[in-house]
């Protein structure tokens, strides 16, 4: 042990987030005032929150349609439903990803097939065109999760191949990039997040995007328009509603003003903010890739990721040693996530915690990698001097119990 003037602590919160932007509170008090609340709820002549942050959102990202939801989880419900998932269908996922994923397969009605993940976190893609082979399964719920994205490039090739619908689960990687285009333009479906340790923060919700008439209309219809479609500025032609309007239940999944009117302006400051989530993660990266027994994968160079949280590898120690490093990181002020515990913890579970899906299936490469690798938040309330602490609590840790 250390004497105690070496001894290192870190006293920050890892949940704490930065205030919303002083135009964010402004437009909710002007909502709030307004009593305007519901997103069919605005003035003849005026077009509602929501309406206005779902064409914005579609414009960032070169999309035709946006929906915007109540949650991440119920715009992939949406979008499962909107793609065609009925009762029995398999959904093929990769295995590491949070438990929304699949849930929403789940209350679709699906059957989540997971697949096997590689050493930096991403679908194991030859995993993933076996199984589809093996069930037939023509749709891919990719989740690139903890802002992980796997070769866009053939992912893609494989769908369009074996006719594969790709929806994107871009709940941690709003504004990253692979060779040099958006996530979530490349799927025929893309969903994002917008709790609060998300790119933009409005407690809770989600935004669906599409380039497909059909598709979206049957996401707005799902999501709870009753006939009041035509106030959705982001939508297919009225004509496209006609014969879904009467078969298509509601399921009222809807944002609400109130958040639509936190997140726009957000979303005018998201490369800015992303910018900075890269300035703390690079402190990081650097400093943890010193550190013996320590792996941080290295990212592609297709890849653009936003560094809103970090995961690194332990190698070459027992899994006892990795809840003791993980444990006294703890007691030091480091709050490290791990997918490798016997329970669930909070957000962090594992596949095999998903008692809700009919067949877990044995997936031994993903559970080595899941009992070596630690995640933590980056948050932006974190100096770059903070993230320079917390790497060197970890390297003292890790030299201490290693």
């Amino acid at each position: 042990m250390p004497e105690k003037t070496d001894y290192l602590l870190f006293s920050k919160e890892f949940t704490k987030q930065e205030s919303l932007p002083t135009e964010s509170i402004q437009r909710a008090v002007e909502v709030m005032q307004s009593g305007r609340l519901h997103r069919y709820n605005s003035a003849t002549d005026q077009d509602s929150e929501a309406s206005l942050l779902e064409q914005e959102f579609a414009d960032y990202l070169g999309k035709k349609y946006c929906l915007a939801c109540a949650s991440c989880g119920s715009a992939l419900y949406l979008a499962l439903k909107s793609a065609g998932v009925k009762p029995g269908d398999k959904i093929l996922a990769n295995a590491y990803t949070l438990a929304p994923v699949p849930g929403a397969i789940v209350n679709a009605g699906g059957i989540p097939v997971l697949t096997e993940i590689t050493n930096d976190y991403t679908i194991d893609v030859d995993d993933f065109v076996t199984k589809a082979r093996e069930t037939d399964s023509k749709y891919l719920l990719l989740s690139h999760m903890r802002g992980h994205m796997a070769d866009m490039d053939r992912i893609c090739e494989i769908c369009e191949t074996l006719g594969i619908c790709l929806i994107e689960d871009c709940a941690h990687t709003l504004g990253a990039r692979w060779a040099g285009r958006l996530s979530g333009t490349f799927g025929d479906i893309a969903c994002y997040s917008t709790q609060t340790y998300k790119h933009i923060n409005s407690g809770e919700g989600g935004l669906l995007v599409t380039d497909d008439d059909i598709i979206i209309a049957k996401a707005i219809l799902y999501s709870g328009s009753y006939m009041l479609y035509k106030k959705h500025l982001s939508r297919s032609a009225l004509e496209v509603f006609d014969s879904l309007h009467k078969s298509i239940p509601n399921f009222s999944m809807r944002m609400d003003n109130l958040r639509a009117a936190i997140l726009r302006p957000q979303l005018k400051n998201l490369e800015t903010q992303c910018q900075r989530w890269n300035e703390r993660y690079a402190v990081l990266e650097a400093l943890l890739k010193e550190v013996a027994h320590i792996r941080v994968p290295a990212r592609p160079e297709k890849e653009s990721p936003v560094g809103s949280s970090i995961q690194f590898t332990l190698e070459g120690v027992s899994r006892t040693q990795v809840q003791s490093f993980i444990a006294e990181c703890g007691h030091r002020g480091v709050e490290i996530k791990w997918f490798g515990s016997d329970e669930p913890t909070g957000f962090t579970s594992s596949f095999e915690h998903w008692e809700f899906v009919s067949d877990i299936p044995k997936l031994p490469i993903t559970r080595n990698i899941l009992d070596f690798m630690c995640d933590f938040r980056v948050p932006l309330t974190f100096s770059l001097d903070d993230c320079r602490t917390v790497a060197k609590v970890i390297k003292q840790v890790a030299t201490n119990i290693f």
